[in-house]
Parts: structure tokens; C-alpha cells; sequence
């Protein structure tokens, strides 16, 4: 069986779906480590804060978190017509990591779902596009709940089966 990281950019009914996913994924076998990135507290990524001495954030415990996974399933609400503000920046200090920016990302497998107000279907695209931008294999299929759309159980399953192939 494998081991998945569930990466959370939010602390409300994400949450709740990935801890939905994850009891299911582990029914399946399967270990998960809910990473929610709110409790990083990164600061703004921006060139300057990079250049300074002390500018770069500790950023060893989450990639050896995100190293260990065999899949990630990225669970972000949509805000603004695109992903989250934490993912983003979490991304980009990610990137930033040794000479290589693609080298954490490249060919792992992602899974994208969201529970949000708005549908979802914009957020699941920036995924989609930022993901696959930085090396990624990214899933076709993806979920999308909302509060009167419960989670699919047979996209849950089509979803993890892809991540662990």
C-alpha cells in the first residue's frame, strides 16, 4: 500500500473532505499525512526577502513530509477565481529549494479536490495549470464538493487508485 500526502490550504470544509478522504484511503490500506500548510506561517515570498541573510524559511520538515509520499492530494477552496494565497506562496518558497526548482515536484503524482461556495471549477484549473507547470502528473479526474454535493465515494476511489499506480 502507499503512503499519500494530503496537502490542505485552508482551515475550514477542506479540512473536513480531506479528513472525509483520508479515513477512506485508509480503509484502503493506505497511510496519510494530512499536511495542512496554514500551520507553516511562511512568510510572503518575495526576491528581496529570498536574497536576504536570514530571508529563507525553514523548509526542511515539509519537504521531507512531501518527499516521503508516493501521491499528493491537494484539497484548496476556491478564492478569487484561482487557489488559495497560502498554497501559492508555499509553492513558490518550495521552488526556491536548491538549484533545481522542478526537482520536488517532478513526476509526482497529484490529485486535485476542492469544497467550495463557487463551485470549484476555477480553483481545480489554476491547480491543474500550476501543477503541471512545475513537473507534476496530475490526475484528469478531480473532486469537487460543495455543501449541497457531498464527496462522490466512486471519484474518492478513482482518485487514490490513481495515486498509488
Amino acid at each position: 500500500m502507499a503512503h499519500l500526502a494530503f496537502i490542505i490550504a485552508s482551515d475550514g470544509s477542506n479540512v473536513v473532505l480531506a479528513e472525509e478522504v483520508s479515513q477512506r484511503a485508509e480503509a484502503l490500506g493506505h497511510t496519510v499525512d494530512l499536511v495542512r500548510l496554514n500551520a507553516y506561517d511562511f512568510p510572503l515570498y518575495t526576491a528581496t526577502r529570498e536574497k536576504e541573510k536570514d530571508g529563507l524559511p525553514e523548509m526542511g520538515p515539509l519537504i521531507e513530509r512531501l518527499e516521503k509520499a508516493g501521491g499528493w492530494f491537494v484539497f484548496a477552496p476556491e478564492y478569487n477565481g484561482s487557489f488559495p494565497p497560502v498554497l501559492n506562496n508555499t509553492i513558490a518558497w518550495l521552488s526556491r529549494e536548491g538549484p533545481d526548482f522542478r526537482r520536488l515536484f517532478r513526476d509526482r503524482t497529484v490529485a486535485l479536490a476542492t469544497h467550495s461556495g463557487g463551485g470549484g471549477h476555477h480553483v481545480i484549473m489554476a491547480m491543474r495549470a500550476q501543477f503541471s507547470y512545475v513537473g507534476c502528473n496530475v490526475v484528469g479526474r478531480s473532486l469537487v464538493a460543495n455543501r449541497n454535493k457531498p464527496a462522490n465515494p466512486e471519484t474518492v476511489d478513482a482518485l487514490l487508485n490513481s495515486l498509488v499506480r
